[in-house]
C-alpha cells in the first residue's frame, strides 16, 4: 500500500476511535429523568465488565409515607448516610417522591464521600454538586422517581456516602424508609454543599427521598437483589455498625477470593407480606408481589434476587393466609422473576418460638411452608436459613447467640451466620445453568 494510502486509512480509525469515546463519555455523563421501569436488555452475569457499567451499590426501599410530614421540609437541608457495597469511579443517585402527595422540588443537592463513619462531613475533595438534566434542581412529580446525572467521582467500597436535599418550600409528604439502623442528619437552610457539616445539629434515624446509589464500574459483574422483610431489614442489628446479614454478604463478596464482583441491594422493608399491603394509597409497605417489579425487576443491573419472606404473612394481622397461598405467592415472585432472566434464591422461614406471635398452629405453618420450599419447585435454589439459625437442641426456637432477645429476629452474630449459610458458588452461576 502507498505511504500516503497508509496514512490515510489510518487517520480514518483514529477518528472513529475518538467518535466512539466520545460517544461512551457522554453515555456516561447523563442519565436524569423519571426512572425507566421497562424491561432492559439483559447481560451475561459471568462476562467480565471491560468496558464498564453501572451497577447498584446501596439501596433502601420506598416504604411509607413519613408521619405528619404533611408539609415535607421547606427550608432544610436532608443529609442522608448510606454505605457502599462495592466502589466504583463515578456516582449516580436515586429520588422516590412515591408517597408524596404534591410534587417535590429540590433546587439543590449533592453527594460526597464521608470523612468518616456515621458524620456529617465530608472527605476533603470529594463534595459533588448533583444535576438533573443538566440542570441543579428538579421537580419530582407526586409518586415518580428520578435519577440524577452521573458525577465522577471515586467511590471506595464499603465507604459512607453523604446524600444531601435541599427544598426551598413545602412538598407534601415525605418518602421515606424508617429502619435506616442508621444516623442522617438535618440542618437549617441550604447546607447543602457544606463539607464540615456544621450545621448539621439534628440528628435522625430515618432516609428521606434517595432510594439508590449507583457506580460506574469496570470490574463489576452486576448486582444482588434481596426482597425481604424485618430480618432483612436489619431492624435488630446495631445501630451504624452496617451489620445486616446483606451486609455480611458484601463483606464476603469482596473479601473471599474467587467471589462474584457484585454490588448487594437491600430492598429489606420491616412488617413487609408476600401477599398483602399495608393501609393506604399507594399503600405502606406494599406486598412483595406488588413492589418486585419497580424495586428489582425493572434494574438492569441485577443477577440474583434473594427472597427472604414469608413470616409475616403468618404472624401478622388479619392472618388470613394459608400455607399454601404463602407458596403460590413465593412461586410467583419467582416466575415474575424468571421473566426478567432473573435467578432467585430463596430461604427458608426461621425459628420463632417464644416469641408474641407464635402459637403451636403458627409454627406448624412455618414448617410446612419450609417443607414445600425444601422439597423444589418453588425457587431455583435454596439456602436454609431455617438451619443456620435454630438451635439444635430446640429447632422451633433460635439458637441462643443468634437471639436479638424478641425471640424472632437474630442479633448481629445470628446476621452474619445468615450470610455465612450462602455457597457463593450460586451467584456465579447463571439461571439457565441452575434449571
Amino acid at each position: 500500500m502507498p505511504r500516503r494510502a497508509a496514512f490515510a486509512v489510518l487517520a480514518a480509525l483514529v477518528a472513529v476511535v475518538a467518535l466512539v469515546s466520545t460517544a461512551i463519555f457522554v453515555g456516561v455523563g447523563r442519565g436524569a429523568g423519571v426512572l425507566d421501569t421497562r424491561p432492559r436488555e439483559r447481560h451475561d452475569p459471568v462476562a467480565p465488565a471491560t468496558t464498564g457499567s453501572w451497577v447498584g451499590t446501596w439501596s433502601a426501599s420506598a416504604a411509607a409515607a413519613e408521619p405528619n410530614s404533611y408539609q415535607g421540609y421547606p427550608g432544610m437541608s436532608i443529609r442522608n448516610v448510606l454505605h457502599t457495597s462495592i466502589g466504583g469511579n463515578s456516582v449516580r443517585v436515586h429520588l422516590s417522591n412515591l408517597y408524596g402527595t404534591r410534587p417535590l422540588s429540590i433546587t439543590h443537592a449533592s453527594v460526597a464521600v464521608a470523612a468518616a463513619p456515621s458524620t456529617p462531613s465530608a472527605a476533603s475533595g470529594t463534595m459533588r454538586r448533583l444535576t438533573f438534566g443538566e440542570r441543579t434542581g428538579v421537580t419530582i412529580p407526586a409518586g415518580r422517581s428520578v435519577v440524577s446525572d452521573a458525577v465522577r467521582l471515586t467511590v471506595p467500597d464499603a465507604a459512607d456516602l453523604l446524600v444531601t436535599t435541599y427544598s426551598p418550600t413545602p412538598s407534601g409528604s415525605v418518602t421515606y424508609h424508617p429502619h435506616a439502623r442508621q444516623t442522617s442528619y438535618l440542618a437549617r437552610g441550604d447546607r447543602t454543599e457544606d463539607a464540615f457539616g456544621l450545621g448539621y445539629t439534628e440528628q435522625s434515624p430515618y432516609w428521606r427521598y434517595v432510594t439508590a446509589v449507583d457506580v460506574w464500574s469496570k470490574e463489576a459483574q452486576g448486582s444482588v437483589a434481596v426482597l425481604g422483610d424485618s430480618i432483612t431489614d436489619g431492624i435488630t442489628s446495631t445501630a451504624g455498625a452496617n451489620h445486616r446479614w446483606p451486609d455480611y454478604l458484601a463483606t464476603r463478596l469482596r473479601a473471599e477470593p474467587g467471589a462474584p464482583r457484585y454490588g448487594v441491594l437491600n430492598q429489606g422493608i420491616s412488617g413487609n407480606q408476600v401477599l398483602t399491603d399495608g393501609p393506604g394509597f399507594p399503600p405502606d409497605n406494599p406486598a412483595a408481589l406488588n413492589r418486585i417489579t419497580r424495586e428489582v425487576l425493572s434494574r438492569g443491573d441485577v443477577r440474583t434476587v434473594i427472597v427472604e419472606l414469608g413470616i409475616n404473612d403468618i404472624i401478622r394481622p388479619p392472618r388470613k393466609a394459608n400455607a399454601r397461598q404463602i407458596v403460590d405467592g413465593l412461586r410467583r415472585l419467582t416466575e415474575l422473576a424468571h421473566s426478567r432472566g432473573i435467578k432467585v434464591v430463596g430461604g427458608t422461614l426461621t425459628p420463632f418460638e417464644g416469641h408474641r406471635g407464635c402459637t403451636p398452629r403458627l409454627n406448624a405453618m412455618r414448617q410446612q411452608v419450609n417443607r414445600e420450599i425444601r422439597a423444589g419447585g418453588v425457587f431455583d435454589v435454596v439456602v436454609d436459613f431455617d438451619r443456620a439459625l435454630r438451635d439444635p437442641s430446640a429447632p422451633q426456637r433460635l439458637r441462643p447467640e443468634y437471639d436479638s432477645g424478641d425471640h424472632l429476629h437474630p442479633s448481629d452474630r445470628g446476621y452474619e451466620a445468615m450470610a455465612r449459610a450462602f455457597d457463593l458458588d450460586i451467584l456465579r452461576q447463571t439461571r439457565d445453568a441452575t434449571l
